[in-house]
């Protein structure tokens, strides 16, 4: 039985999603992963939660970070929507944009309070992603807003060794002249 405004399920009745309103959630998450900014802020406005999330625990911050929708990402941001929400892989919207190279995305999560910092449950930061994927200007741009180009992972793994283990000389390089270990 669908759960209704006078229902609630009981202790032994999983709660079932209206199929419509499944539907309806699913094109919001479309239009974050199309980065359709000006229906993202409408349906926000007409009362979608900006941190609605899919069945991944992506948010909606997410899927537009990681295709690298920089308007849909500020308009979310700028309803609340919260920039370090992670997935339930315990991963950020600002390592979803380090591993793909969106570096005006991470501007944008970094103008609204991301934290440059905020790693994985691994340990993993977005420098270590970007080093892993030899992109220096994000590397820059996190080291400029106090990434630690020292910090290590759960397994010990500086940003130069994850960029040392993937062939990432140019970034290799960009960390051993700031002093890197």
């Amino acid at each position: 039985m669908p759960l209704t405004a006078h229902s609630e399920p009981s202790p032994a009745e999983p709660a079932k999603m209206d199929p419509e309103l499944v539907e309806l959630a699913q094109q919001v998450f479309d239009l974050a992963r199309s980065g359709n900014a000006t229906m993202l802020a409408a349906v926000v406005e007409k009362g979608v939660p900006p941190n609605l999330r899919n069945d991944k625990g992506d948010s909606l911050v997410m899927l537009a970070s990681y295709h690298g929708h920089v308007d849909a990402v500020r308009v979310l941001l700028e309803r609340g929507a919260d920039p370090d929400l992670r997935n339930d892989n315990g991963q950020t919207p600002i390592a979803g944009a380090a591993f793909k190279g969106f570096d005006a995305v991470i501007e944008t999560l970094l103008a609204h309070g991301a934290d440059v910092e905020g790693a994985s449950p691994d340990g993993r930061t977005a420098l270590m992603i970007a080093a892993m994927f030899n992109r220096t200007p994000i590397m820059e741009l996190l080291i400029a807003h106090g990434a630690n180009p020292n910090a290590r992972d759960a397994n010990g793994v500086s940003a130069l060794d994850a960029a040392g283990r993937m062939g990432a000389g140019d970034a290799q390089a960009h960390l051993k002249a700031l002093g890197g270990a």
